[in-house]
């Protein structure tokens, strides 16, 4: 691992990304998210958040040798578990096929972020790609960020879950600021539509307001990315999809970064 400290010892800006349903494309955003911001020579570290189903390697078509699972189980040290996969660009890689990963004691949780703030400043970025739902990783992972990405599809059945998912960490964590793109669709007013639907809802039972990101257009770019496990930034760099998600990386650049 070949990341440089950040400028000034600062914070790392640490950002969750989770979607209440699966299947909306989340670990796909997190990584060309991951990529985009490398590209503006950001030191990033794309987490695996989904602790006992691991995909993030899946995605990128990594062979690790390392997973988080030795950290939390035998002490390894997590810079020898981080992967470099471009210039900038890093992944901790996690287990899959191991239950009890999903749901770690608190003794465990705590130790884990600890390592994670540890290896911090080497890092502008850590992007945490969390699991589906609302378990308790989702959870701990979404309160330890500064930054939460909701990510949401036309589907009814993923604005229900995202609010679900935002419900919660509104109620349990008193988070307030969300900010939430709408994947996969076919206009840019259908995704200013779903934007809408949902912002009226949080407003109206939350009392929040969320922050537009964007959306990303149907591309069958996309697809063929997750089939040959390439990174759509790298396969189709100037796809619609990949413009979209480099439009929102540059957003997420603009939220404020924090002082502590």
């Amino acid at each position: 691992m070949n990341a440089t400290p950040t400028p000034d010892n600062l914070s790392p800006q640490i950002i969750a990304v989770s979607s209440g349903k699966g299947g909306v494309g989340k670990t796909t955003f997190s990584v060309n998210l991951g990529i985009a911001l490398a590209r503006q020579n950001k030191n990033v570290l794309l987490v695996d958040g989904d602790l006992g189903l691991a995909n993030v390697d899946v995605a990128l078509g990594l062979n690790v040798r390392h997973t988080l699972q030795e950290t939390i189980e035998d002490g390894r040290n997590l810079s020898a578990v981080v992967v470099e996969v471009f210039p900038h660009f890093h992944v901790l890689p996690a287990s899959s096929g191991v239950p009890e990963m999903a749901s770690l004691a608190y003794e465990d949780q705590a130790y884990l972020l600890n390592a994670l703030e540890e290896i911090g400043n080497q890092f502008d970025y850590i992007i945490v790609d969390t699991a589906a739902g609302i378990g308790d990783a989702v959870l701990w992972f979404n309160n330890w960020a500064h930054t939460n990405i909701v990510i949401l599809s036309p589907d009814p059945t993923s604005m229900t879950d995202a609010y679900a998912l935002i419900k919660v960490l509104v109620t349990r964590y008193s988070k307030k600021s969300f900010y939430l793109v709408v994947n996969n669709v076919k206009s840019i007013k259908e995704g200013q539509g779903v934007f809408a639907n949902i912002n009226a809802v949080l407003n109206r039972f939350l009392k929040i307001t969320p922050f537009y990101l964007g959306a990303i257009p149907q591309d069958s770019n996309v697809v063929q990315a997750i089939r040959t496990q390439t990174p759509l930034l790298v396969s189709a760099r100037e796809s619609k999809a990949a413009h979209a998600l480099t439009g929102i990386a540059k957003r997420v650049m603009q939220i404020n970064h924090p002082t502590n």
